[in-house]
């Protein structure tokens, strides 16, 4: 058989060629330059990202006849012969197939004999992760002190499995997935110099497809190749991958959109149908999804769409789709995509995230619609409340005890703190006269269930008013005594969202008037004090009362004739 894969005749020789791993090459030829390698090595990344490759250039590069050089010259005796692996001194171990305690004591025992063609003699150990335990055990004295003469390299796509014993004895190197464009521009120098033609969605539909390994990406290109007649086309490459192209990609989702659950159903079965891969489906419309989101909110970021074409189709769905709908169908079928790993039946899941996309929007429009129509309820209420209010403040103040109150100096210069809270007396005042016993009772009796409830509402708006009490309530208004100043000023800025929970708790509007508890002492000793002789002349004579109520305070006391 004298034909050779892709992926092997196109095989790395310098590190030049490995694409996308240019904070990795970079430093080991500088080490190399600088002769500052170490004597071991870690290279991790998924598949196909060029581990093996890697470590197997840089076994040519440090031996090359030339050295110390940045590439090796694939020329020279020792290149030549650890490229085709007539010599024994670069030794590739298969750690899947040799996990045993005996085979790392065999490489023990052979590390300490000098190299026979060349300067280093180099390990290279491939899914290292499969050694077992005991294995790597036996391997952690001869990778921490090995002779001169040797070097470690050690490459795994599961790092997480190797004991922190022996990534601390290495130099550890991370792989990424190849960026989409590298792989592009590396198979179109690859083609050209084979005198394939490709076209350009082919191109893309590969790299797409390869998820960031440029060994799959050759192997999809090859099988494309041989699929094809004399081109290779997106037809082709979709064929052989089992991808969906951008037409039916985007019938479905517009189908989704208009709500004609019958047309997008009857596609994905024909997909079905046809053959196509249900998990190839779904990873094949998030990513057109996720180009069709960047599109519609940055069109400038054309550059780094994965899946998307821009064709007047697209530019139309663009338009026609709003943002929130592409979200809420991206999260959908990522869930249906976790969802389908478990299950035998993933067109089921399909379906059924198909449905809810194409139901979803209409019904939170009518759920948004209707908290529209309660909310307008609510402010139109409030608005007849305050200018209730405001018509009740116009009227001039009643006379108190027969006196008008007494202005105070002090505490009006004490309401115009740093806080800026103004403590409206007169109102408070106003709900004093007005203030009923078993409201205030009804109030204390709810007041711990209002705070839970608002405290799952919203914790900022909870904290500035649990340590607060109520201390008085009429019919329409809540006086609430707070231990500071500054938790008034606190409060005014959640004062709707608390008035409402407060609403929904007793079922009844009212209006929240905060003060500072030191400030309402005084207010309501007062008030106390200003009654009306008739009302409060034996209260305020009688010393046993004055006694009783310094010890119980005035809720607690009833005073009968």
């Amino acid at each position: 058989m004298s034909y050779q894969a892709l992926y092997r005749t196109w095989r790395p020789r310098t590190f030049e060629d490995v694409v996308g791993q240019s904070h990795i090459t970079r430093t080991l030829q500088n080490a190399i330059v600088q002769e500052k390698f170490s004597h071991a090595y870690l290279f991790t990344g998924p598949r196909g990202t060029g581990k093996t490759s890697a470590a197997k250039i840089f076994a040519q590069t440090i031996n090359c006849e030339h050295a110390p050089v940045k590439e090796p010259c694939n020329e020279c005796a020792a290149c030549l012969g650890i490229r085709d692996g007539s010599i024994s001194d670069v030794i590739e171990i298969d750690a899947a197939s040799n996990t045993s305690v005996d085979d790392i004591r065999e490489i023990r025992e052979n590390v300490k004999y000098a190299s026979s063609a060349v300067p280093y003699k180099v390990y290279i150990i491939d899914e290292v992760h499969m050694i077992s335990v005991n294995a790597f055990n036996a391997l952690l004295k001869t990778l921490e002190e090995p002779p001169k003469h040797v070097v470690f390299i050690l490459a795994t796509t599961e790092p997480h499995k190797i004991p922190l014993t022996i990534i601390s004895r290495c130099q550890r190197f991370d792989f990424k997935p190849i960026p989409n464009q590298a792989i592009v521009e590396r198979m179109q120098t690859i083609v050209e110099a084979e005198s394939v033609p490709v076209s350009k969605e082919a191109f893309d539909a590969v790299a797409l497809a390869a998820e960031g390994g440029m060994r799959d990406a050759l192997s999809i290109l090859d099988q494309a190749i041989s699929y094809s007649e004399e081109r290779v086309e997106l037809e082709d490459v979709l064929a052989v991958t089992g991808g969906v192209s951008q037409e039916i990609l985007t019938n479905i989702v517009a189908s989704m959109h208009q709500k004609d659950v019958q047309s997008a159903l009857k596609m994905l079965d024909q997909l079905i149908q046809n053959g196509k891969d249900p998990a190839r489906f779904i990873y094949d419309i998030i990513y057109f999804l996720r180009d069709l989101l960047l599109y519609k909110s940055a069109p400038s970021l054309e550059g780094i769409l994965e899946r998307a074409i821009i064709d007047e189709d697209f530019q139309k769905l663009t338009s026609a789709v709003p943002e929130e709908w592409i979200q809420h169908a991206i999260m959908q079928l990522n869930q249906c995509q976790q969802e389908m790993k478990w299950s035998n039946n993933p067109k089921v899941f399909i379906e059924i995230a198909m449905i809810t996309i194409s139901n979803r929007y209409e019904s939170t429009k009518e759920i948004t619609d209707a908290i529209s129509s309660d909310a307008v309820m609510q402010l139109t209420q409030k608005l007849a409340h305050l200018e209730k209010e405001i018509a009740t403040l116009k009227q001039a103040p009643p006379l108190v005890g027969g006196q008008a109150p007494q202005p105070e100096k002090k505490r009006q210069q004490q309401t115009k703190s740093k806080n800026s809270y103004k403590i409206p007396f007169e109102r408070i005042r106003n709900v004093l006269k007005e203030a009923q016993k078993p409201a205030l009772k009804e109030i204390q009796s709810q007041w711990a269930n209002f705070l839970s409830k608002l405290k799952s509402t919203s914790a900022p708006a909870h904290a500035t008013i649990q340590d607060a009490k109520p201390a008085a309530a009429s019919d329409s208004s809540l006086v609430v005594a707070f231990k500071y100043e500054i938790h008034c000023s606190l409060f005014m800025d959640n004062r709707e969202l608390v008035e409402s929970i407060l609403t929904s708790v007793l079922n009844k509007t009212l209006t929240i008037i905060p003060i500072p508890n030191q400030d309402w002492q005084e207010l309501r000793n007062e008030y106390i004090k200003n009654q009306e002789p008739s009302n409060s002349g034996e209260q305020t004579g009688d010393p046993v009362v004055e006694e009783a109520r310094k010890l119980f305070g005035d809720d607690l006391i009833e005073i009968h004739d």
